[in-house]
C-alpha cells in the first residue's frame, strides 16, 4: 500500500474509533484524539465534529458492582446515583507535509449528575456544562519504513470553567467536584507514539500509546496521570463502509490535593470498541460506534458506564 492510500485508511480508521475513558469517582473524560486527530500523509486540512454519550449508571468497588438499594443512609462515604455525559467535540486537524501536521480539539459537554453525600439522605443535583479544555497538540510522522510511524506532543489548556455548584438539594450552592467540571483547571502535558501498518486481505492495523500529564496543581487539585494504549483493525474490502474494531486499555492514577476525591479515583478500564465509517461524498464521512466494558477495576467507590456511543462527521477540504 502507498502513503496516500494507507494515510487515507489511517483517516478512516481514527474517524470511528476512540480510546477508552477515564473515568474518576464522579466523572468521565473522553480522550479525543483519535478520533479527530486525522493521521493523514498528505497536506491538508479535515474539520470534524462528534457527539458522545457517556452514561455512567453503575456504582462500582473495586471490580465488582454495588447494590445501592443495601447502602444505608446516611453513610460515613458519598453514593453516587447518576451521571450522564453529553460531549460535543469540534476538531480542526491540518496536516502542513506529509510528515508534520497540527490538531485543535475544541470540546464542549453538558453534564447531569445525582448524588448522596457522605452523611445526607437526600439527593443532591448539578449539571455542569459549557467549554471543556481545549487540546492543541503537534505530531511527526516522517520516520519512513513500513506503514506510518509518527509521535504526538501537546497541551491541554485550562480553558473549562470548574467553578460550577449544585443546584439543588442539601449541597445546593456548593461546588461541584472538580472531576465533574467541565475543565480540570490544570494544564496537561500531552505525549503518544503510534503506527499504522497493513495486514493481508484488506485488512489494516493501528497501534497507539499515550499519556497525559498535568504540569501542575491548581486550587489544591492535580488530576492523576493516565495512559491509554490500543489496538484496533480495520477492513477496506468495502467501498460503501469500512468496519472496524478497537481494544482500548485505559490507566489512571489517583487525584491529588484537598480538592480532589483521592480515595475514590483512578483505575484500570479495558474496553471492545466495535463500529464502522462510510464516506458520504468524496470529501465527507461519518461514523459511529459503541464501546463496551471487558474490564473495569476502579479505587474506592467510582460510577462506570456501562456503554458509551459516539457519532460524528469528518470533511476534508
Amino acid at each position: 500500500m502507498n502513503a496516500r492510500l494507507l494515510g487515507l485508511a489511517a483517516l478512516l480508521l481514527t474517524a470511528a474509533v476512540t480510546p477508552a475513558l477515564a473515568c474518576s469517582s464522579c466523572g468521565c473524560n473522553l480522550t479525543s484524539d483519535w478520533l479527530s486527530q486525522g493521521l493523514v500523509a498528505q497536506p491538508g486540512t479535515t474539520i470534524g465534529l462528534r457527539y458522545d454519550f457517556v452514561p455512567q449508571t453503575q456504582l462500582r468497588r473495586g471490580s465488582s458492582a454495588l447494590d445501592r438499594a443495601a447502602i444505608a443512609l446516611p453513610a460515613e462515604r458519598e453514593i453516587e446515583g447518576r451521571t450522564e455525559n453529553h460531549y460535543v467535540t469540534l476538531s480542526i486537524d491540518h496536516a502542513i507535509n506529509a510528515a508534520w501536521a497540527l490538531n485543535v480539539q475544541v470540546p464542549f459537554s453538558d453534564r447531569p449528575h445525582q448524588t448522596v453525600a457522605a452523611g445526607d439522605i437526600s439527593t443532591s443535583t448539578s449539571r455542569t456544562n459549557g467549554l471543556g479544555d481545549v487540546r492543541v497538540s503537534a505530531r511527526y510522522q516522517g520516520f519512513g519504513g513500513a506503514g506510518i510511524t509518527g509521535v504526538q506532543f501537546g497541551l491541554k489548556l485550562p480553558t473549562g470553567s470548574f467553578h460550577q455548584t449544585f443546584r439543588s438539594g442539601p449541597g445546593v450552592g456548593q461546588p461541584v467536584d472538580r472531576d465533574l467540571q467541565p475543565g480540570s483547571g490544570t494544564a496537561n502535558a500531552l505525549v503518544g507514539a503510534y503506527h499504522f501498518g497493513r495486514l493481508s486481505g484488506g485488512f489494516d492495523y493501528v497501534l497507539q500509546a499515550q499519556a497525559e500529564v498535568a504540569l501542575a496543581a491548581r486550587e489544591e487539585f492535580r488530576p492523576g496521570v493516565a495512559g491509554t494504549l490500543s489496538a484496533g483493525v480495520s477492513y477496506h474490502g468495502w467501498k460503501r463502509a469500512t468496519p472496524q474494531l478497537q481494544l482500548n486499555l485505559r490507566l489512571a492514577d489517583r487525584d491529588h490535593g484537598t480538592n480532589a476525591d483521592e480515595l475514590n479515583s483512578g483505575g484500570q478500564q479495558l474496553y471492545i470498541a466495535p463500529g464502522v465509517s462510510a464516506p458520504i461524498t468524496n470529501h465527507l464521512s461519518a461514523f459511529g460506534f459503541v464501546q463496551l466494558p471487558l474490564y473495569q477495576r476502579v479505587r474506592g467507590y467510582q460510577l462506570v458506564p456501562r456503554y458509551t456511543a459516539s457519532m460524528g462527521l469528518q470533511y476534508r477540504l
